[in-house]
């Protein structure tokens, strides 16, 4: 199981792709678990839960670019992972900025 950190990163990142490809198509707050939908509730829905789906698709990119470096060498994928995880969810917060 030599690419199995990379084959379960790009699973991973598949599905994350699939559900924010779900979010963007459908625009259905109650698509969000029961506890989101509970703490906020924004004023428009539709645009929300596209700029959401954005951001999730955003973060998706992520353990899609440690599986490819995680094919080189599973540790140098980890090690992408963090900081890229933490890249990508900062200019996700940036994105939702202006949705209320």
């Amino acid at each position: 199981m030599e690419y199995g950190f990379s084959i379960l990163m790009a699973v991973f990142s598949a599905a994350l792709l699939l559900y924010a490809g779900l979010m963007a198509l459908f625009k259905d707050y109650k698509m969000l678990p029961l506890r989101a939908r509970v703490s906020f509730k924004p004023k428009n829905e539709k645009k929300y839960m596209t700029q959401l789906a954005k951001v999730i698709a955003i973060v998706a990119l992520s353990p899609a670019l440690s599986a490819l470096v995680g094919i080189w060498n599973p540790l140098a994928g980890l090690i992408v992972l963090i900081p890229a995880t933490i890249l990508f969810i900062w200019l996700g917060t940036k994105l939702m900025k202006n949705v209320e």
